[in-house]
């Protein structure tokens, strides 16, 4: 037990050569120790686990040691080297910035600039994780950094490059790693689960290397873990059940339903999912990844961008070429819309639900899906009869409506991808609508089909019987219109019915003027409700050609109020001579 060293730190890279994933930052260091162009800062910046650190600790190995080789690697039988690898070591130093922060701790290492190598040409000191420097400690540090004895190196190590002052970055000789590609994490497992002699495949190790996202340190601990659940053979079942991975089968038997239209098996395929474990955010994630490996299989050229083994990529190429660019298309827009409504959402399974019934329909609705006869319409509990089979759930384009109220001259439509078109001034005949119901049940509103809807009745013209209506007739029609329009809005039935009415006429229009006690008003109404309100005088009215204006009530006009007690008070006395006359008798003060 004692002796066993986890695989990070076994096979960390000693040399260049065994660097991995940073070849032209390799090459770059050991072009500048061979033409003897060394700085005196560097600063190594990039993701966790790519080899910053080890990158540092080969770079000063490498200019201390005595006998290096053809390709400047570090011999390891020197003084120098030897006295590193036990820990020894009096010229290379290593700092952690994270427990080191202070003033006080830089200050220390300033007086350890001072002192020359003993072994070696040059004095390396490595700070990791540069960028936890307090912001006085980074003052502190600025001038030795600038102006460093000519046998000091620091080499600066961070994962968090925008932490770094300005000043120090502008002193040091930037190096930016690169996350490690999956095939050079998988070549990398491969040699080491030789050297340890673990029998594992090819898609267990992309596996792996997938979850380690571009750092080789945690792929290698995520090796260790699979060899401690597995043992020395390792199965590609064992290696997702123990990291908890999502079998791309179900992505597989998903895609399979969704192309069948069969949204009852891609129900129950959510359903053992769940049940598994899994957790529903991570499922619909993994769906989409499944999704855009299909799309990029499918597509020539893209080979590159499908990292994974050749005879997975086949089974992808091949259910890929079943599907359509458009279906592949539409369905990452709705996964991605269902990632981002996820954490907003009251019933999670039900939204993810949704959207897999979505996925379902993307290619239109069959007669019947899934065991469950869904050409027939489903009506509420307690509908009227007469809208039997007037519902039909929203088709993929259109995720949701409003309906167009109670308006006694429409019906209620259903919900569609484009908004129901404003009034205009002459009212036209509307096209025909989709009819909706208002009362569904809630599955219902679930399913997204495309079933035909019956239309609504088109909206008879309006008669123009050619007379200028008067202004008797005006504003009988006006006190009509506002009772339909402000239906359930006080305010504004205040607003309209107060307002003073100017009935004109100009040539064969009638002109019908009205003020408003704001600027506000007159904005809000125009936008929202002034085209109706002139489609509603012209039906009620039976003349077309009308025109309403709305104008600002001046301020002096408005009638002023009394906000102050002893306005207040005088507004009394003038309106009540009995009240004026006991404030004089009593002398009363009126405040």
């Amino acid at each position: 037990m004692s002796d066993y060293i986890v695989s990070a730190r076994k096979y960390r890279p000693d040399s260049f050569e065994s660097l991995i994933g940073q070849d032209n930052i390799a090459q770059t260091l050991k072009n500048s120790v061979l033409r003897g162009q060394l700085a005196h800062a560097y600063l190594f910046c990039g993701p966790r686990g790519v080899g910053k650190t080890s990158t540092a600790r080969i770079f000063a190995k490498t200019i201390n040691c005595s006998n290096p080789g053809p390709e400047l690697e570090p011999c390891g039988h020197c003084e120098s080297c030897e006295s590193f690898q036990e820990g020894r070591s009096y010229c290379i130093y290593e700092l952690d910035a994270a427990s080191n922060n202070s003033v006080d701790d830089i200050k220390t290492l300033m007086e350890k600039v001072q002192i020359p190598p003993q072994v070696g040409k040059y004095s390396v000191y490595i700070i990791d994780e540069v960028h936890m420097l307090s912001q006085a400690a980074f003052n502190a540090f600025l001038k030795t950094l600038e102006e460093p004895p000519s046998y000091a190196i620091f080499i600066l190590c961070t994962t968090e490059k925008h932490k770094v002052l300005p000043t120090i970055l502008s002193r040091c000789q930037t190096y930016d790693f690169n996350r490690i590609g999956v095939a050079d994490i998988v070549s990398n497992l491969k040699a080491i689960a030789a050297k340890e002699g673990i029998t594992v495949d090819s898609r267990s190790l992309h596996v792996i290397a997938r979850k380690a996202d571009g750092a080789m340190r945690d792929a290698l601990t995520i090796f260790d873990q699979t060899v401690a659940f597995c043992g020395n053979d390792i199965k590609y079942a064992d290696v997702e059940r123990n990291l908890g991975i999502l079998d791309s089968e179900y992505g597989f038997r998903l895609v399979d339903a969704f192309l069948a239209k069969d949204y009852a098996s891609s129900l129950l395929i959510l359903d053992e999912v769940l049940r598994a474990g899994f957790n529903a955010l991570h499922f619909i994630t993994a769906l989409g990844e499944h999704v855009r490996d299909l799309l990029v299989a499918r597509t020539g050229g893209l080979e590159a961008l499908v990292e994974m083994p050749e005879d997975l990529a086949a089974q992808y190429r091949e259910q890929g070429s079943r599907c359509s660019v458009k279906f592949l298309y539409d369905a990452l827009g709705v996964i991605s819309e269902c990632e981002a409504g996820y954490k907003a959402a009251v019933n999670q399974r039900l939204h993810i639900e949704y959207a897999i019934m979505r996925l379902a329909f993307l290619g239109g609705v069959p007669e019947t899906g899934g065991g469950a006869n869904i050409s027939e319409p489903v009506r509420a509990k307690g509908a009227h009869p007469s809208q039997a089979g007037a519902w039909a759930p929203p088709s993929n384009d259109a995720e949701g409506g409003t309906p167009l109220g109670n308006d006694a001259t429409s019906a209620p439509a259903a919900p569609s991808p484009k908004p129901a078109p404003a009034p205009v001034q002459e009212p036209e005949p509307e096209k025909p609508k989709k009819a909706g119901h208002a009362a569904t049940s809630k599955f219902a509103s679930l399913l997204n089909t495309e079933t035909e809807m019956k239309p609504v009745e088109e909206k008879p013209k309006v008669e123009d019987n050619g007379v200028i209506p008067d202004e008797a007739a005006v504003k009988k029609a006006w006190v009509e219109m506002v009772s339909e329009i402000a239906d359930g809005k006080p305010r504004l039935r205040v607003a309209l019915i107060d307002a003073p009415l100017e009935v004109s006429a100009e040539g064969e229009t009638c002109l019908i003027g009205f003020e408003v006690l704001s600027q506000t008003q007159k904005t809000w109404i125009e936008n929202e409700i002034l085209k109706r309100m002139v489609a509603l005088l012209c039906a009620k009215l039976h003349y077309l050609k009308i025109n309403v204006s709305i104008s600002v009530k001046p301020m002096e006009e408005l009638p002023k109020r009394a906000y102050k007690p002893e306005e207040q008070a005088q507004e009394l006395m003038e309106s009540n001579p009995d009240v004026r006359e006991l404030v004089r008798e009593l002398s009363l003060d009126a405040k």
